[in-house]
């Protein structure tokens, strides 16, 4: 396996003093999925019942399963069901596709996808947070990038994008 490295280079957000979460875009079933939460603490790959309908997938697709699912603060979440769906990460024209299976949850969330240990074991991704990416290889060992969406980050958990406390880099002396 190749090194997998990251550089300042790695950073592509606003806010470089940033504690903000890894959010991401995925393609399942030929849709464009953003607000996908990289979460490298839940054991189980997560997809909200909301998101479900507008992939347009038949109720029949998806296994019954209503086992309760708790969250952080012990709040009970009701499941659905789970699905496996193949899932492509695209950097450019280069991708990696993965089956991930996906626990169906119907809970109000600021998210579409939860990705945890599960599906990002799968993929290999190394993650950083304070450049906001991840990296992982393609199926022809090229290291592929994804980059966090630290603007839509900031409006999922503030409601609106935080100042910058960065200078530009044409200000910098």
């Amino acid at each position: 396996m190749p090194p997998i490295t990251f550089t300042n280079d790695d950073f592509h957000g606003v806010d470089h003093q940033q504690d903000d979460p890894m959010v991401i875009t995925i393609e399942l079933e030929n849709y464009a999925v953003e607000k996908v939460f990289i979460d490298q603490g839940s054991s189980v790959d997560i997809l909200c019942w909301t998101t479900y309908q507008k992939l347009q997938l038949p109720p029949t697709a998806m296994v019954p399963y209503d086992e309760p699912m708790y969250g952080f603060s012990g709040e009970k979440v009701s499941t659905r069901g789970y699905i496996d769906l193949h899932t492509i990460f695209r950097e450019g024209a280069q991708t990696k596709t993965i089956p991930i299976r996906f626990l169906v949850i119907d809970a109000p969330t600021s998210y579409n996808v939860l990705l945890g240990q599960p599906s990002l074991n799968t993929l290999g991704v190394i993650v950083s947070t304070p450049y906001l990416a991840i990296k992982f290889l393609s199926p022809f060992d090229y290291i592929l990038t994804l980059y966090g969406d630290q603007r839509l980050a900031q409006e999922l958990l503030y409601g609106e994008l935080m100042p910058s406390t960065t200078t530009p880099a044409n200000q910098q002396h």
